[in-house]
């Protein structure tokens, strides 16, 4: 082999060598900034995170019986009911509750398409189409929206009420009653239509 064709083969493989180390050095370099933009996400601050605030559990034909002294005081039936982390539950379809004085006898009812337990204050908020049904004395109470606080055993809103009896329809805004509805105060009556036929 003479020097002209030893020397353009040195120069091939010099070529390929350094194709070959600048193939790898650019490889290595991507690899390297591919790392450094890919570690950039794991190192987030944990108090900036998106963190999930849905429901633990959802729960589904839920009956609650709440008693004293193993005395049924209240019955509450709800086709869903969701928890969250905080212990508040929700009631998305809607709740039914029946209240008793003694046992076997159902005082009242209240229901509602929607609710929310808060319980560290044990209030309820039940929300659209709201009736409270006094069984015993046969008046009904609609509303839009009404807190019951169980631990006091009274519901109020500072909503549109109206009072249905046997004799007359009451409308108002506001209302505080206990929670089987026999007692109630109106805070602002705006309307007293007789039903009674003369």
């Amino acid at each position: 082999m003479n020097q002209k064709a030893y020397n353009l083969l040195n120069s091939q493989k010099l070529k390929r060598k350094y194709k070959m180390r600048k193939a790898w050095m650019f490889g290595l370099l991507a690899l390297i900034t591919s790392m450094a933009f890919g570690c950039k996400d794991e190192l987030q601050d944990p108090d900036k995170a998106i963190k999930y605030t849905g429901p633990l559990i959802e729960n589904k034909d839920v009956t609650t019986l709440y008693s004293d002294s193993a005395k049924l005081l209240v019955k509450l039936q709800a086709p869903v009911q969701q928890e969250f982390e905080n212990g508040d539950g929700v009631f998305p379809k809607g709740l039914y509750v029946e209240f008793y004085e003694k046992p076997g006898q159902m005082t009242s009812t209240l229901k509602a398409n929607y609710a929310k337990q808060d319980r560290n204050k044990d209030l309820y908020l039940a929300k659209g189409n709201v009736v409270v049904d006094n069984l015993q004395k046969r008046e009904k109470l609609e509303t839009e929206e009404l807190y019951w606080d169980k631990s006091k055993q009274e519901i109020f809103t500072d909503k549109f009420v109206k009072i249905t009896t046997a004799e007359e329809v009451i409308t108002g805004k506001g209302l505080r009653a206990n929670q089987d509805f026999s007692r109630y105060s109106i805070t602002k009556v705006t309307g007293t239509f007789s039903l009674k036929e003369e």
